[in-house]
């Protein structure tokens, strides 16, 4: 039977007792509606799982008895940072959760010319808010230890220029492949948001450093080339490939 696994910002240690913050509880008591004596997995994102058994749960509280550590990575050999422009609705959300499956490193949205979302008052900090609890959860889920970094919404103008490593970034007119680029052990990739970046955008980025790259003769929508940039980037230079198992 598989264990649940939790992200908690907790300190954890072996032969420690937590409670649980009231959303986790909420969510082991509510949702999952585990039982004292149960099982269950914590991470705190960074590295490594502990095995625990739940001793209490009550509409008190949730207290956890941390009983084993685990040092299991889930972590390619090479480091992405991703600059993903900003996209609407359900196609950043999807993006955000799917490219921490794929094992991204960091994160950070981007704002650009075409971007057709909108931050008035309070709305940039909700929606890194709801971008950080969909990195959360895709953590819990792919099974990593290490939580991806979801850095703050930035303006493609600033960003590039800050950026480390091999840099690329997607361009359906590009005339280089990710293949023809020499082996790195850290890449940063840049992905544009719908209707992709203008003339001054792809200017800015080259003279950054940052090499145009084309995925294959078709135009992507911006979800679907983040994620077959990962996929790309993991198959020639990360972990797709090795030790896979039959079901994966």
């Amino acid at each position: 039977m598989r264990i649940s696994r939790l992200y908690t910002p907790a300190e954890l240690n072996t032969g420690k007792q937590i409670e649980l913050d009231d959303e986790n509880a909420h969510y082991v008591r509510t949702v999952l509606r585990l039982k004292k004596d149960a099982e269950i997995l914590l991470f705190n994102g960074s590295g490594g799982e502990y095995l625990c058994s739940i001793i209490e749960v009550s509409r008190r509280a949730v207290v956890i008895d941390i009983k084993q550590w685990d040092n299991r990575s889930a972590e390619s050999t090479l480091t992405v940072h991703l600059g993903l422009g900003i996209s609407r609705g359900d196609r950043m959300d999807f993006s955000v959760q799917k490219v921490v499956e794929l094992g991204v490193n960091l994160i950070t949205p981007l704002i650009t010319e075409r971007c057709q979302v909108q931050f008035k008052g309070e709305k940039k900090s909700q929606r890194w808010i709801h971008w950080q609890k969909i990195v959360q959860h895709a953590t819990e889920q792919s099974g990593r230890t290490q939580l991806p970094e979801l850095l703050e919404i930035d303006r493609l103008s600033a960003w590039v220029s800050q950026q480390q490593g091999l840099k690329v970034f997607l361009d359906p007119y590009a005339e280089q492949c990710l293949s023809d680029l020499e082996r790195p052990t850290q890449v940063t990739l840049l992905v544009g948001p719908e209707g992709g970046f203008s003339d001054a955008e792809r200017e800015i980025a080259k003279a950054s450093g940052f090499i145009p790259v084309r995925m294959g003769a078709r135009i992507l929508r911006t979800e679907t080339a983040a994620l077959a940039a990962l996929s790309a980037v993991q198959m020639l230079w990360g972990d797709f490939g090795v030790g896979l198992s039959n079901d994966q």
